[in-house]
């Protein structure tokens, strides 16, 4: 994995599940949001997954895009595009209405010193867009950063475990998830909230912050120091494949990676990839923030790209020097301060 294009073409091609899915899902598909990390890659899987189903069926993407040749680039693809501010209630009234939502607006980072906008992107906004779309299936992406901070020894947390966020970013999210749950049980509308952490890319992501220490010779920070992730773009196709189980009352979905992984031996992996030692600080705190995703997996199948697969390409992808997002996840971060 060597090229943006080569890096394009694996995460965007999609599996013959979601092929066969994308045949029994009917009407278009709106992507909210389309201009983040992850939109643009899923627009790409989902326009190409339609294309191999031998159908009919629009993929539009709204975003600001307000910077960047984005825009064009979706276009090219065949995805139709509308520069829109979701927060302008007058420009979300414009949109087309369609069958199928995946909505992936939102704030994290900039959260601190900030909070009164991520709260209106992550719990007014849905309201609006709730409201607008009753009529529509909606796949929501929200957090694993809603669950509380869990002992690493007794295992993760379920669907079913309370939550417990942490910080304005995190309790925003669950704010998200009530509005919209609120407005799905009202006018019966059916859902998926879609508990993600953390997406890997060979541009950003846990696994590319890690190595980029590790090749660099800077210390590693344990006290965070377990971690669950998964490849971006098997996490696109869970989020495609859900629109095929939303339901009333929302039906709540973690997604993340089989594995509850050790930041110090993640760390060490990329050691010997590099042929370098790596250095810490801190030591190891007794809980982290993890999921417990087998449901998703139940669901869809396991990941089809396997850890090792994306250390061996992160490892690759550094040392080919390609490029990367100036984007930290702050996975670090235990208090929730973004």
């Amino acid at each position: 994995m060597r090229t943006l294009e080569e890096l394009e073409e694996f995460m965007t091609r999609p599996s013959t599940q979601l092929v066969e899915d994308m045949k029994t899902i009917d009407g278009d598909l709106l992507i909210l949001g389309v201009g983040g990390k992850m939109g643009p890659t899923l627009a790409k899987m989902a326009k190409r997954a339609i294309h191999e189903a031998g159908i009919t069926k629009k993929v539009i993407g709204a975003s600001r895009f307000s910077s960047g040749t984005l825009k064009q680039e979706l276009e090219d693809f065949g995805i139709e595009t509308i520069a829109v501010d979701l927060l302008k209630d007058e420009e979300l009234q414009t949109l087309p209405d369609v069958k199928n939502v995946i909505f992936m607006a939102g704030n994290k980072f900039g959260t601190s010193g900030n909070e009164h906008f991520t709260w209106a992107m992550n719990a007014y906004l849905p309201g609006r867009v709730a409201e607008k779309y009753k009529n529509s299936r909606i796949v929501a992406f929200s957090s694993g950063n809603v669950y509380p901070l869990t002992n690493v020894v007794n295992g993760n947390c379920s669907e079913d475990t309370s939550p417990g966020p942490i910080g304005e970013y995190a309790q925003s999210c669950l704010g998200r998830e009530r509005v919209l749950t609120n407005f799905a049980v009202t006018n019966n509308t059916p859902t998926v909230l879609f508990r993600l952490n953390y997406a890997i890319d060979m541009r950003y992501g846990v696994l590319l912050e890690i190595a980029k220490q590790v090749l660099a010779g800077n210390p590693i920070d344990l006290t965070m120091g377990s971690v669950n992730v998964i490849w971006q773009g098997d996490a696109n196709e869970y989020a495609l494949r859900s629109l095929m189980h939303c339901q009333t009352p929302p039906k709540i979905l973690n997604v993340t990676g089989p594995e509850t992984l050790s930041v110090r031996w993640l760390a060490e992996e990329f050691g010997k990839r590099f042929d370098k030692f790596p250095q810490f600080v801190n030591e190891e705190q007794p809980t982290s923030l993890l999921n417990n995703a087998t449901k998703s997996h139940q669901m869809f199948g396991y990941p089809k790209v396997t850890l090792q697969q994306m250390l061996d390409m992160t490892a690759e992808w550094l040392l080919n020097k390609g490029d990367t997002y100036n984007k930290p996840t702050h996975f670090q971060e235990r208090k929730g301060a973004y």
